[in-house]
């Protein structure tokens, strides 16, 4: 089988990066747009949308070790088709919904496809493929995604203008269906599983030792700036010194930048172990903040493409690096467990960093960039082969 799925290597991407691009434009990027007029319909503030997208998130993290688990017995396929029922499934009832009750249990659909489709499942799932040869495959699938609020929003904000908000969720249901559905089903190997074994399977034991709690402090440290910039970047850099248009346009380059920081990490930065490439991501972000608060609103595009760079990189870090530290044993059980406080960083870090900088201005980026170096500390004190013995010695 592993023959079989290495020769279908650009299909599965090319697969994988679709449905993945899909997955992050209807469900994370959604509320950029479709908070405040789903808010306006319901008489409701936006706020109760973001805090309803906050819980899905931390649903999606305490969803993800489970969801690992099952990649790891039963393979990609079956757990990302059901993302895209999952998914289509909350979107519907989204657009149909008039009432909060309606509106928490859309976004709990939600949360649960999310956490059944999003980067980690995608990730888990070419680990239980290609094994250690899954770090270009990973790259591959980002470099896609990376477009996901590129051409997400446009698409949202355009279904908004012409066909309204609760048509937009049922079109974007509908390409769940018609489109991520069957690219799943039909491009990812299908993994067979004696039952007697998937009964029998064992939880496995992975201690949280020394090398996973750096990783989940690292990624968890990334992700706080990265769900605190996604929402108050234009803020931020307005608080800098940069008119409503600059912001607007430096924010533009945040796509851009994480898809060539992609390429550099498939190009260049391949023959060296991903400790490196992840140690240089966590430097960028606050560059740019240095580079931002001394010459001012002129230099936000400066920041936004070093943060997006930085966060580009991060994001294939959160696949690679644990696999090339513990290998591919355990991997998407493994992954939902390093990434669970992640995820719950970043469903807190809008709520708190507005309030930092309603607080502080413009010095929340000290925040930010202590956050970012916190995580260059905790990568440096990290030890490549202690994980990996540790495996060995379990599978031994």
């Amino acid at each position: 089988m592993a023959s079989e799925a290495r020769t279908r290597q650009y299909p599965i991407i090319l697969a994988l990066g679709t449905t993945q691009t899909l997955a992050w434009a209807s469900s994370y990027y959604l509320p950029a747009i479709l908070a405040d007029p789903i808010g306006h319909d319901l008489g409701m503030s936006a706020n109760w949308i973001f805090a309803a997208f906050s819980a899905a998130l931390v649903i999606s993290a305490v969803l993800g070790p489970r969801i690992g688990r099952q990649i790891d017995l039963f393979g990609g396929r079956p757990v990302l088709c059901t993302s895209n029922v999952t998914i289509a499934a909350g979107l519907v009832l989204l657009g149909v919904c008039n009432s909060i009750p309606l509106l928490v249990v859309a976004w709990i659909l939600l949360g649960i496809g999310m956490g059944y489709g999003l980067y980690d499942a995608a990730f888990a799932a070419l680990g239980r493929i290609y094994g250690n040869a899954a770090r270009g495959p990973i790259t591959g699938i980002t470099l896609m995604a990376g477009f996901a609020s590129t051409v997400g929003w446009p698409l949202t904000a355009f279904g908004l203008d012409h066909i309204g908000w609760r048509d937009t969720c049922f079109a974007w249901a509908a390409a769940h269906i018609l489109i991520g559905l069957p690219l799943n089903y039909f491009m990812l190997p299908k993994v067979t599983v004696a039952k007697a074994e998937a009964a029998n399977a064992i939880k496995p034991h992975i201690p949280i030792d020394r090398s996973m709690i750096l990783l989940a402090f690292t990624f968890a440290a990334g992700w706080t700036v990265t769900g605190a910039m996604a929402a108050h970047m234009p803020r931020i850099l307005e608080a800098g010194g940069a008119t409503a248009v600059q912001a607007v346009a430096a924010g533009a380059l945040f796509g851009p930048a994480q898809v060539f920081a992609r390429i550099v990490e498939a190009t260049l930065l391949k023959r060296y172990h991903p400790l490196l490439s992840t140690r240089l991501a966590c430097l960028t972000h606050p560059i740019g903040a240095a580079i931002l608060s001394v010459a001012g609103g002129s230099a936000a595009g400066a920041f936004a493409i070093l943060f997006g760079m930085g966060n580009g990189v991060l994001t294939i870090a959160r696949g690679t690096l644990p696999l090339a530290i513990f290998g591919p044993k355990d991997y998407g059980y493994r992954l939902g467990l390093i990434g669970a406080p992640a995820r719950m960083a970043q469903a807190a870090a809008p709520l708190a960093f507005g309030l930092l900088i309603d607080l502080i201005g413009l010095k929340v980026l000290i925040v930010s960039s202590a956050l970012s170096l916190s995580a260059l500390a905790a990568l440096l004190l990290l030890r490549t082969n202690s994980g990996r013995a540790a495996t060995d010695s379990e599978s031994g």
